[in-house]
């Protein structure tokens, strides 16, 4: 056996990375590819995984540590085949994309164990094209940025055949497989399953148009931004694995304005600016706890409920989107979640949010109030079931038995997750939280 140092392998672009889970702990036994810890930047979070199978000597990272590219995660006792040839990693299948996690170099003390008798042993790591009709119980041939790049795509890695070498699966397989997959040619294992009956078709999707624009004018070519390249790959995600409704309601905020307006003339002083928004997170709270089901996320075939009320709002930065959370809002008055709300949309436009500032939410809340529109459907934001989306309120007449009065009208768009919600709850929930704003005393009960 030898010790190895486990360390962080290629992560893309990414210069440090946030530690925010630790999957072993000293003394668990793990397989080469498994998860060893969890780290995140801006929206996007990664499982680093071990090089070798072994048995866990030391944790070398604590929560809240930064770690980036070569720093050790843990020392590992190596067994088996991994132990003997660590000097000899698999290569990835081109020299200009090192996303292969790179097996470190043993202590001094082990050096004995690798030395040269076992480099014949090397042959023995060579493996076959990964067959997807070979169930062998190992994990799929291929790199960390690999494994990221098909969960973005949701390409199910057991169904790709590797053609890299040694077996290895490598982007363009991920491609091939999902141009198949999208033209007919190919089904997943799941939508095989589903059309069994004979009844179901492929999408049958043509390919995406290749066009050269500079036949029709003079163009100019700009990067996506890295928030949108994190945001564009979940909201694609999101999109396309949960059945989106959109349920749309109006809500009566003629009182509820006035009453911001006569609290921010009182707190001038204080600096602190009441908006909309936070009393929307103090009736959306109220309305989870009414209807619990919008506090869950799907978890295979189970529903987890959530005990705690963390709201994420959507905030427009000049780099993109980005959604911040505000934890325990059930715990918070409006003017502490103004504060906050204040605070947190800072450090979003300043790019300075931490990782642990985007997590956690339980239900996120979309606001176009202070651009325009009248509905939308907002995408959810996974792992959560339901997203609120609110747009600019206006002036309207409204019948009050007797006479048409004007009355403040803020239109609200639900999407939820109809496999967890259906219409007449979204109806319901819709309905209460336009009750809530309407009349705030209702809050308190």
């Amino acid at each position: 056996m030898a010790l190895v140092d486990i360390k962080v392998p290629d992560i893309g672009d990414f210069d440090e990375v946030a530690v925010i889970e630790l999957l072993v702990k000293p003394g668990d036994t793990v397989k080469a590819e498994q998860s060893l810890i969890t780290v995140e930047s801006d929206k996007a979070s990664m499982e680093i995984p071990s090089s070798h199978a072994g048995v866990v000597k030391e944790i070398k990272v604590k929560l809240g540590d930064k770690v980036k590219q070569g720093s050790v995660v843990l020392l590992l006792e190596a067994t088996g085949a991994g132990a003997s040839v660590p000097a000899a990693p698999v290569a990835p299948e081109a020299p200009a994309s090192p996303s292969a996690p790179a097996p470190a170099a043993p202590v001094a003390t082990a050096a004995p164990v690798v030395s040269a008798p076992a480099v014949p042993a090397t042959p023995v790591t060579a493996l076959p094209a990964h067959e997807p009709t070979a169930p062998t119980g190992l994990l799929p041939h291929a790199s960390p940025s690999v494994r990221k790049f098909a969960r973005e795509l949701g390409v199910p890695l057991e169904q790709v055949k590797g053609t890299g070498q040694k077996g290895r699966i490598t982007d363009e397989d991920v491609k091939n497989f999902t141009r198949a997959v999208m033209s007919g040619a190919q089904s997943t294992q799941a939508g095989g399953a589903a059309n069994k009956g004979g009844s179901g078709v492929g999408l049958d999707l043509l390919p995406w148009p290749k066009v050269d624009f500079t036949k029709f004018g003079p163009v100019e070519r700009k990067d996506l931004s890295r928030i949108k390249k994190i945001s564009g790959a979940n909201l694609h995600r999101n999109w396309v694995m949960i059945p989106h409704v959109t349920n749309h309601d109006n809500a009566d905020i003629t009182e509820l304005e006035a009453l911001r307006v006569q609290l921010n003339k009182e707190n001038e002083k204080s600096g602190v600016k009441v908006t909309m928004l936070a009393f929307l997170i103090k009736a959306c709270v109220v309305a989870l706890k009414k209807f619990p089901e919008f506090n869950t996320s799907l978890d295979g075939d189970q529903l987890v409920y959530k005990q705690y009320f963390h709201i994420g709002f959507a905030a427009d930065t000049p780099n993109g989107l980005v959604v911040p959370v505000l934890k325990d809002a059930d715990k918070k008055g409006v003017m502490q979640i103004s504060q906050e709300l204040g605070e947190l949309s800072k450090k979003a436009r300043d790019g300075k949010l931490g990782p642990a500032e985007m997590t956690g939410g339980c239900f996120s809340i979309s606001s176009l109030g202070g651009i325009g529109g009248r509905y939308f459907s907002p995408i959810i934001n996974a792992p959560e079931v339901a997203i609120l989306g609110v747009s600019k309120s206006v002036m309207e007449p409204v019948w009050n038995g007797k006479e048409f009065v004007p009355r403040l009208i803020l239109p609200m768009s639900l999407s939820y997750d109809h496999r967890v919600i259906d219409g007449a709850l979204a109806a319901r929930f819709n309905a209460y939280l336009g009750q809530l704003l309407a009349d705030f005393r209702r809050v308190m009960l």
